[in-house]
């Protein structure tokens, strides 16, 4: 299919009858999965204006901040990937270029489409990888995704891997949309958010759902948050009991069912990020509301050298090792359905495709 514009962006979509999938060139963004009869797309779109990565200049561009994460900001859109860090990057790693979450959500992509779908490349030139991603409809409802991750270095490397899914309005509602997901034990982010609207306890442990508050008692993490402000991080051990995790979002509003489905080898851990109108700077400004379903190798968003110190969380690895000159492959599926309720699991079956559970 030809390039599109894509609110002010380079992008290329597929669709068959029900869905429409929509690519960013810069960024490499998956920007809407949008369900065609509601018109309504489960993955957030900022509020602020967006531009290609490119065209971004520090000294230009302050609506975006004026930090490591303002380059991203100023592109990102729905579901980003970040490769090879998941969080900051050091000090030493932003004078020399990289930004938040690393070049994955930042550089060029060559996207090609034919009959099956639509497929994205691009190398991360700081990192020294190169990545390809193919989409491909799987039914009516479904898409499947297969990335590879090729290391060009001769050095065996740690590092995070991890699809940052971020959904938004108008199907995340406060108070409203409910979720569901296959974690087991689970933490708060240590330390102090420093953000209006912190909840819960710093580094306090949980079992999933019911996270502990900082003034006493639990929120049950399954509903938004209903507070007009609010925000906090939570990392989630996925059920080392079951080959495939999952997590689901219902939208009562729009009457739409989302999830992403994948083997728990790949992906063990599931961040979730609350950001409801807290952050004040720019380009945040008090009016962005989003639930990231963050799946990867890590449990926290964290700079390299933390991810590396920390090791192990509940006695499982917090990133993931690829060996010099070789390639790295992961699957996952994605699904977007009408729904009268919140659906309690997304599986993959052995037919190589996906459904809903009850």
């Amino acid at each position: 299919m030809p390039e599109i514009n894509f609110r002010g962006r380079r992008a290329t979509s597929i669709e068959n009858e029900r869905l429409r999938v929509t690519v960013l060139h810069e960024g490499g963004h998956i920007a809407e999965i949008l369900d065609k009869a509601t018109g309504v797309s489960p993955l957030w779109i900022p509020p602020w204006p967006s531009i290609e990565p490119s065209t971004y200049d520090r000294a230009r561009h302050p609506e975006y901040g004026n930090d490591s994460e303002s380059k991203l900001l100023a592109g990102l859109m729905g579901h980003n990937l970040c490769v090879d860090i998941f969080g900051e990057p050091s000090e030493e790693e932003a004078a020399a270029g990289m930004t938040v979450h690393g070049e994955g959500s930042i550089v060029r992509y060559d996207i090609t489409v034919d009959s099956g779908g639509l497929t994205q490349r691009a190398e991360f030139p700081i990192a020294q990888l190169r990545f390809e991603r193919q989409i491909r409809f799987g039914g009516e409802r479904a898409i499947e995704v297969r990335e590879t991750l090729e290391n060009l270095s001769a050095a065996d490397r740690p590092i995070a891997w991890t699809q940052h899914a971020t959904l938004g309005p108008p199907f995340l509602e406060r108070g409203r949309t409910e979720f569901r997901a296959s974690a087991t034990r689970s933490r708060v982010l240590e330390g102090d958010y420093g953000q209006p609207g912190a909840y819960q306890k710093p580094g306090a442990d949980f079992d999933w759902p019911n996270v502990p508050n900082i003034n006493g008692g639990y929120t049950d993490l399954r509903v938004y948050n209903s507070s007009p402000v609010s925000a906090g991080f939570t990392a989630h051990l996925l059920d080392p009991q079951r080959e495939h995790a999952h997590f689901v979002a219902f939208s009562p509003t729009s009457k739409l069912a989302f999830g992403y489905v994948w083997r728990r080898a790949d992906f063990p851990w599931l961040g979730m990020w609350e950001e409801n109108d807290s952050r004040i700077p720019p380009p945040w400004s008090g009016r962005t509301l989003t639930r990231g379903m963050e799946f990867g190798v890590s449990p926290i968003s964290e700079t390299r050298r933390k991810m590396i110190e920390r090791n192990r969380l509940f006695g499982v690895p917090c990133y993931r090792w690829i060996p010099a000159k070789t390639t790295l492959r992961v699957a996952y599926w994605a699904m977007l359905a009408p729904a009268d309720r919140v659906p309690e699991a997304l599986t993959w079956t052995g037919e190589n495709s996906v459904r809903f559970e009850p």
